[in-house]
């Protein structure tokens, strides 16, 4: 009779091991900003005896932000194909807006809280040499690539400078109002809409009437 090995393989501990830094990471860069936590810190918060485990492991912090994006935006990208799959071509701005927020909410809903991603991405998205890494991934996404070509076919009435400005306050408030209310769940402290479903209407809302808000021009 053969023995069974129940011993993890190297490759299965090395798995393990980037798994438990990509969440240590994650929490600690959401709560305190990726400049301020140390490689150090995060091998600690790991539970790594080896304080080089971070470099080793991933590289540089700007790799290890960039895989805890990456971790992220996969599931992400595979709930916004769901979506889009739904609402084909059509001509409602409103939809494209959902596409735009809803996997994102569905994804923190389906973790459970507590997350750290939102704000993850809101310390990430203020810091200059880092954003560059979240707004790449995100725009090399097929699934964000056709949203916003479906916006920009809703919305092609607008001026291209007007669109451009709606554009970049549609960015802050998806990022910092998501960001906003799990740093709320993760306080205990109250929120406007009681889940993440309802948070995401409000979202919607809002944004929609960003994109449909009359513009003024200088006469």
């Amino acid at each position: 009779m053969n023995k069974v090995d129940d011993n993890p393989s190297r490759a299965e501990r090395a798995h393990a091991t980037r798994e438990l830094i990509l969440t240590a990471a994650e929490r600690l860069f959401a709560e305190h900003g990726v400049l301020a936590v140390s490689n150090r810190q995060v091998s600690e918060a790991a539970g790594q005896g080896n304080n080089t485990a971070v470099g080793y492991h991933f590289g540089t912090k700007a790799d290890l932000v960039r895989a805890i994006a990456r971790k992220h935006l996969a599931q992400i990208e595979e709930r916004r194909q769901q979506v889009l799959a739904e609402i084909g071509d059509s001509t409602d701005v409103r939809d494209w807006l959902s596409c735009l927020v809803r996997p994102v909410t569905d994804h923190l809903a389906e973790v459970g809280s507590p997350t750290w991603f939102a704000r993850f991405g809101a310390q990430v998205m203020t810091d200059p040499m880092l954003r560059p890494i979240i707004v790449g991934e995100t725009q090399s996404s097929p699934s964000m690539v056709r949203v916003l070509a479906g916006l920009e076919l809703c919305l092609q009435h607008l001026p291209d400078d007007v669109r451009a400005e709606r554009f970049d306050m549609s960015r802050q408030l998806l990022v910092h109002m998501i960001a906003e209310r799990e740093r709320a769940l993760a306080d205990n402290t109250p929120t406007p809409r009681a889940g993440w479903r309802d948070a995401a209407t409000g979202l919607v809302d809002a944004l929609v009437g960003l994109w449909l808000a009359p513009v003024t021009t200088d006469s």
